[in-house]
């Protein structure tokens, strides 16, 4: 078995160097595929890797771009919308413009206006500025003169009071005269009450017989158909004669009463309310008036003294009675006769 171990060592080391080449090379071949293998599945896992990073990039950009894109579309749906708002938004500013525009000119026109009032204004204000320093001037003149006028006032009142003082006894005395006075003309009305009673006493016996003139009151009254014809003031025969009785009367009275008694007799003329309207009397009032006159007239020359004489007339309008009958307008045509004090 030795022998044979040996012989076979000796013919695997026959064998052995070339097979074992064979085999080293292979192997290292093999070796060296396994490395490239290897090597290459590196490199391969490598760039699968690379492009799976790479793919999940490009899938994480492109879901960004994604988003970004619908973010891009709803703000482009926002910006219309708000390009739409702005176009709506301007249209409305170049109406508002074009409105604005027609109100300047307006306003230009008024502003105008203003200017011109303006100037007028402040040429009123000027003009009004020199008229009140004309005005202060003259309130300091007036007040000059008022000054002279308060000093002259107070003089005035030093000189009343002073008056006053000595005007106190007077006064007491013009009371005592006032009084005595009074007392004197009471008297002198009771005195020419008694006259006039006398007086009328005297014409009613005087003309007892004539309905026609009577008393009324304090007056002694004769119907104008008596003394004057129908619209007429130139007494008849009648009236000149009933007047001779009545200026007799009242001549015998101014010798019986005294001086110191200031006397009238007063004749009133009255119409009745027919108006008249001739050349001569336009109206009731001449007609009235004329009558009286003319009785005074009469009087005067039959030694009545004019001084005593009072004529007026009222032509229509103090009637005795109202009424339109004739004999209600025969009773207020008439002449009155008053024996008064002034």
């Amino acid at each position: 078995m030795a022998i044979g171990r040996g012989r076979r060592r000796e013919s695997y080391g026959e064998f052995w160097p070339a097979y074992v080449d064979v085999l080293s090379t292979l192997l290292m071949v093999l070796m060296l595929l396994l490395s490239i293998f290897m090597l290459a599945q590196y490199f391969v896992s490598q760039e699968a890797n690379g492009k799976d990073n790479a793919l999940k990039r490009l899938t994480r950009q492109i879901s960004e771009l994604t988003s970004l894109l619908s973010l891009e579309k709803s703000k482009g749906k926002s910006s219309a919308d708000e390009l739409a708002a702005l176009q709506a938004s301007l249209a409305s500013l170049r109406g508002e413009n074009s409105r604005l525009s027609g109100l300047v000119g307006s306003e230009d026109e008024k502003s105008k206006d203003a200017q011109q009032r303006f100037a007028a204004a402040s040429k009123n204000l000027d003009d009004q500025k020199s008229i009140s320093n004309e005005a202060l001037a003259k309130v300091d003149a007036l007040n000059q003169q008022l000054s002279a006028l308060r000093r002259q006032m107070a003089a005035i009142q030093e000189a009343l009071a002073a008056a006053e003082a000595k005007d106190k006894d007077s006064q007491t005395r013009i009371s005592d005269l006032g009084a005595r006075l009074n007392v004197v003309l009471a008297k002198q009305v009771q005195e020419l009450q008694r006259y006039r009673s006398d007086f009328f006493g005297r014409l009613r016996e005087l003309l007892r017989d004539r309905r026609d003139i009577r008393v009324v009151g304090d007056s002694f009254v004769f119907q104008s158909e008596v003394l004057f014809p129908s619209g007429q003031a130139l007494m008849t025969v009648e009236g000149l004669a009933a007047i001779d009785q009545l200026a007799a009367a009242i001549v015998e009275l101014e010798k019986q009463i005294p001086k110191e008694i200031d006397w009238s007799l007063q004749v009133d003329g009255h119409t009745d309310a027919r108006p008249i309207n001739s050349p001569q009397f336009p109206s009731n009032w001449e007609l009235s008036s004329a009558r009286a006159t003319s009785v005074v007239k009469y009087l005067i020359s039959r030694g009545v003294s004019a001084r005593r004489l009072v004529a007026a007339g009222y032509g229509e309008f103090q009637p005795l009675e109202d009424g339109a009958t004739e004999e209600i307008l025969r009773r207020n045509r008439r002449i009155e006769l008053k024996l008064t004090n002034r």
